[in-house]
């Protein structure tokens, strides 16, 4: 009897060790390259997805339906002696309550992504050194995700997570690799995890938690002021434009966003339309067309 509860007690904390932070589906697209032999990539996409998924990132136990749902692209466009170039598409989303309905989150391509990568070898994450720039790119957001998916569910939960990119960030400075830096142009890592954890664009992480924890969540049970509080968000991000009209994280926010948006306030109870379509297009110009087909 003794052996069996053993037993029984082993499989349960083995599922539960199991339950990582991540549920991610990686995918290697290698359609660009010119190579005979195409098992390197899918390799490296099985390693990936061991990778992130059984990798414990935080200290906190996540039960298996708190897994952060998320998708990695990556699109190889040069291979030539385990050097590879490429282009990384991330997306996540997280359930909205009472529903059946994912909410996107994240929705962010890197055009800066060159890594080494040897055919087999061992992927792991040292938060104290940067080993490589593709466990590097890959740790960053696998955080950032994390991050925002905490911040969904509570003002500023992702604090931690951002402040563990920002170190990977800090320990890649010296590595000669695009994207680490300030100074390798706009939209580069070091600018998504400074500006999420500067004050200056607090009502960017203010809005994304009331847009989803009070506004999509109570949707279910009242949906006409969750409709009111995610308009509300979206009137708090142009309290953001007026004092920085080019703010990156407004850009990253309806790239996630947009057709959710339309959709939202398409249909069911009535709100002041004509006031939302004046704010989308002040805070968002470049997804005018998408707000013009809200219809009501």
């Amino acid at each position: 009897m003794r052996n069996f509860t053993a037993l029984i007690l082993s499989v349960f904390f083995s599922i539960a060790l199991g339950a990582q932070e991540m549920n991610c589906t990686v995918t290697v697209n290698a359609d660009q390259v010119s190579q005979t032999n195409k098992q390197i990539f899918r390799t490296l996409e099985r390693s990936l997805t061991d990778f992130i998924n059984k990798t414990q990132w935080t200290n906190r136990v996540y039960q298996e339906n708190e897994r952060v749902n998320a998708r990695m692209f990556i699109t190889v466009t040069n291979y030539d002696n385990n050097r590879f170039k490429a282009t990384v598409q991330l997306q996540s989303n997280r359930p909205v309550y009472n529903t059946s309905y994912n909410s996107p989150v994240f929705n962010y391509k890197d055009n800066q992504f060159t890594f080494d990568y040897i055919e087999f070898q061992p992927l792991t994450y040292n938060e104290n050194t940067f080993d490589s720039n593709l466990t590097g790119v890959v740790s960053f957001y696998v955080y950032i995700m994390l991050g925002l998916d905490a911040d969904t569910f509570a003002q500023d939960g992702g604090t931690p997570y951002y402040k563990q990119a920002q170190k990977i960030v800090a320990q890649a400075q010296g590595s000669n690799y695009a994207g680490w830096n300030q100074s390798n142009g706009e939209r580069t890592r070091f600018e998504l995890v400074d500006n999420l954890l500067s004050n200056t664009y607090r009502e960017y992480r203010v809005a994304m938690y009331n847009y989803h924890r009070k506004g999509l969540d109570i949707m279910a049970d009242n949906n006409s002021t969750g409709k009111q509080v995610v308009a509300g968000s979206l009137r708090l991000l142009e309290t953001l434009v007026k004092r920085r009209p080019n703010a990156f994280l407004i850009q990253t926010f309806f790239d996630a966003k947009s057709e959710e948006i339309q959709n939202i306030f398409s249909d069911g109870p009535k709100i002041d339309i004509v006031q939302l379509k004046e704010t989308l297009n002040k805070i968002a110009p470049f997804y005018s067309t998408t707000w013009n087909q809200i219809k009501y």
